[in-house]
């Protein structure tokens, strides 16, 4: 079980845990529940530690889909699968940024940056589908799409 964070060093043992992938609904019900003073020193190490975990994560969720469409062979359900599994990600680490204990400008930073980042990932896989000339992975690609957060 996650502990509730209360001080930059819990909130670290936190972000561990999420970067780790270590019980995913344990880390959002205690960053939910989770406080911390937000005060100069504090706030620019938390956010480094916090752009940290959630680069890790978006890093680690595209090499799984890039594994996982190289095995898919343009079968069509492990390709619809790969795609939900990284809006699953995404929207995960989303709600992750929107919890109380960050003040809104940063949690509004966060979320921008997740889903900037889920925009190009689904720009980059349309891109890439326009090269399959049956059109079948295009359509596959837009019917599910990785940015839908």
């Amino acid at each position: 079980m996650i502990q509730t964070p209360h001080t930059y060093a819990q909130w670290l043992d936190v972000l561990d845990a999420l970067k780790e992938k270590r019980d995913d609904g344990g880390v959002l019900q205690a960053m939910q529940q989770g406080t911390l003073e937000w005060q100069s020193g504090v706030a620019e190490r938390f956010t480094k530690a916090y752009v940290e975990a959630i680069n890790t994560r978006m890093n680690a969720s595209s090499d799984r889909f890039q594994l996982a469409m190289s095995r898919a062979g343009g079968r069509e359900q492990p390709v619809v699968q790969a795609l939900l599994d990284l809006r699953k990600e995404m929207a995960f680490l989303i709600r992750v940024s929107d919890v109380p204990a960050i003040p809104e400008n940063q949690r509004k930073q966060y979320c921008q940056m997740i889903k900037d980042q889920a925009d190009t990932m689904q720009s980059s896989l349309e891109d890439s589908a326009k090269k399959d000339r049956s059109g079948k992975l295009a359509s596959i690609v837009r019917n599910h799409k990785v940015n839908v957060l």
